[in-house]
């Protein structure tokens, strides 16, 4: 697992423990010699988890489409930055890019791609470990919805499992190294309970 992509939110959120969870993040990415794959801002939570991986030696690849650098937020300090068409050719590289995926506190985008990663990873189209990285229970309401999935048959145990949960960026880390492959189908008949 050389390469994680992760999301997060272009805010910074209300809580100062999710700016902290970034420098966090950004630091234990560096320190593990590992390289950051990621939207390509410089604000928010975006902006603060590639300033921490840079500021620890590390390496950071930006994707970011240019109808976001014509709005000023791209980053201009990274390793490399790319600069695509879409949203989807940024979605695309940056799957293409990671060996694992972690999804922060952030908002719609965030859960869009991060869920994305996770269907795909249902699908069988990838075989990347994922991982939910946030402070106070940030997830645990999305959880117990996917709880409320699962018990009305529409997502497998399985499936609801592949994705960790951890507070602490040592231990997802180490998590997704451990990351066993889920080979389940994704489709639920009427004779399964």
């Amino acid at each position: 697992m050389r390469s994680i992509c992760v999301y997060c939110g272009s805010s910074p959120g209300a809580d100062p423990l999710f700016m902290a969870g970034a420098k966090a993040l950004g630091k234990v990415i560096a320190e593990t010699d590992r390289v950051l794959v990621y939207g390509g801002a410089k604000v928010g939570l975006m902006g603060a988890l590639a300033d921490s991986v840079l500021a620890a030696g590390g390496k950071v690849i930006g994707v970011v489409p240019r109808a976001l650098v014509e709005k000023k937020v791209a980053h201009d300090s990274l390793t490399e930055l790319h600069v695509v068409s879409s949203m989807h050719e940024r979605k695309e590289m940056m799957a293409a890019l990671a060996d694992a995926f972690i999804a922060m506190p952030g908002g719609l985008g965030t859960l869009e791609e991060f869920f994305e990663m996770w269907t795909w990873a249902q699908l069988g189209l990838h075989q990347k470990p994922l991982g939910l990285l946030g402070a106070k229970d940030f997830f645990a309401p999305l959880l117990q919805f996917l709880d409320v999935l699962v018990s009305q048959r529409f997502l497998r145990p399985e499936h609801r499992q592949m994705a960790f949960l951890e507070q602490d960026p040592v231990l997802l880390l180490q998590l997704l190294e451990r990351y066993k492959v889920t080979s389940v189908p994704k489709w639920i008949d009427r004779g399964e309970v």
